[in-house]
């Protein structure tokens, strides 16, 4: 085996055994403990993070921050994963904000020259839009950490009723229409809640040594079905014109179901969280005449509440 190939397999089964010894290394490609020695320094030359430790039950150890092997991308692949990470620049907080970046600016260097005039020309003429939101959500990273290692974390939270301390056991994260959201275990309400990251103002490990529930099970697909709290749900029936149905369309999260017509004026008859009509009466306010609703009655009463215009039929 060349030394260049042997090299790239070192690299691909230090990465997969995370912790190993010379001697484990130099029986499996069959060359000298001495050889394994150099090969491991060139590693850690190229920026491999390796560890050894000493004793009788030493070896080696890769970091967390491990480089993964190369991959090869075809110019088309290399392109779309360029974008796939560029679109991500309309969320002001991530939780992985300084890794995307690094990695969007890796795929655009080593580029060849002509693939690059490729992307500059491509940048302003695709994208995926995401509302900007100012919101701060500086905690992404802790919660999702939390979910995946099954963890308790201790937040303040502010919501309508004002600032409280909970305990949590997050879900996941999922961004929405511009904002971060975090499904979660509330051990004060002993139920799952859905909270807004931008309104959480503190977020650490729990050291009190409450003990986090078996959760994994649970995910983001499945975390509604089993909270306790059932939504009561309201049938709705709106009127759309044709820009009434591109505005629902590219606003609501998730995007309602509405029937089209030949025109492309569309209708909305589905069913509403009871808890959301403030919100729906607010939003169909904001369409003016792009929007008429017509029930039920204690959406057009919120909104006779909030303006003065007459809605549909009472």
């Amino acid at each position: 085996m060349s030394k260049s190939k042997r090299l790239m397999e070192l690299m691909m089964t230090v990465n997969r055994m995370r912790k190993f010894t010379v001697k484990e290394l130099a029986n499996q490609f069959g060359v000298s403990p001495r050889t394994i020695l150099r090969d491991l320094q060139e590693l850690s030359e190229l920026g491999v993070p390796l560890y050894s430790e000493v004793g009788p039950h030493g070896g080696y150890q890769v970091l967390n921050e491990r480089i993964l092997p190369p991959i090869a991308f075809s110019e088309e692949e290399a392109v779309a994963m360029f974008f796939a990470s560029h679109a991500l620049r309309h969320y002001l907080f991530m939780p992985f904000e300084a890794e995307s970046s690094s990695a969007l600016n890796k795929f655009y260097f080593y580029m060849p020259g002509d693939v690059r005039d490729r992307i500059d020309q491509m940048k302003n003429r695709v994208d995926i839009f995401t509302p900007t939101r100012q919101q701060k959500a500086l905690y992404l990273s802790i919660l999702l950490d939390a979910a995946v290692e099954q963890k308790v974390v201790s937040i303040q939270y502010e919501s309508k009723g004002g600032f409280s301390q909970r305990k949590i056991q997050p879900v996941g994260i999922y961004a929405s229409n511009g904002f971060w959201y975090c499904p979660a275990y509330c051990f004060l309400r002993e139920d799952f809640r859905l909270f807004r990251c931008d309104r959480i103002h503190s977020a650490e490990y729990d050291s009190s040594g409450l003990k986090a529930r078996d959760h994994r099970h649970i995910h983001l697909g499945n975390w509604e079905s089993l909270t306790s709290k059932k939504q009561v749900y309201v049938p709705i029936v709106v009127e759309l014109s044709r820009e009434g149905v591109q505005r629902c369309e590219a606003e609501l999260r998730p995007a309602p179901r509405i029937r089209l017509g030949e025109d492309g004026t569309g209708r909305i008859d589905q069913r509403i969280p009871e808890s959301e009509i403030l919100f729906f009466a607010k939003y169909f306010i904001g369409l003016g005449y792009e929007a008429t609703v017509l029930e039920p009655p204690e959406l057009i009463d919120c909104m006779k509440k909030n303006t003065g215009r007459h809605y549909g039929q009472v």
